[in-house]
């Protein structure tokens, strides 16, 4: 029988100002280690610290612009497009458009604090 999720879990995010995570499938909501699909909402000059995660991630914006920086370059997603990352690949996250952004995040497997590997702070 399929299963209903009924409602999301809200997540802390890292970074430097209060981002909201709805986790709808992963570790946290739905005890999923195969993926995790989450809708965020980033404020206006959000960033959180790099990282190297264990994980692809797979980030659909919804509304505004996601920027990804890497070790070769920055990617800018806007409304309608998308971004994919790659295990063991160091990047970081923000959202320097005036809007913020808001969008879908999937990560295979599902994002685990223990595999995202976050630079300090």
């Amino acid at each position: 029988m399929p299963t209903l999720i009924e409602a999301p879990s809200i997540i802390h995010a890292a970074g430097n100002k209060p981002k909201r995570i709805e986790e709808y499938i992963g570790r946290v909501n739905s005890k999923t280690d195969g993926v995790s699909v989450a809708k965020m909402t980033s404020p206006s000059g959000w960033v959180e610290p790099g990282q190297t995660p264990e994980f692809t991630e797979f980030t659909i914006v919804l509304r505004g612009e996601m920027q990804v920086e890497s070790r070769t370059g920055t990617v800018v997603a806007k409304a309608g497009q998308a971004i994919i990352t790659h295990p063991n690949e160091w990047v970081r996250y923000s959202t320097p458009h005036p809007d913020g952004a808001e969008y879908i995040a999937v990560c295979l497997p599902a994002f685990a604090p223990e595999t995202v590997h976050r630079d300090a702070e």
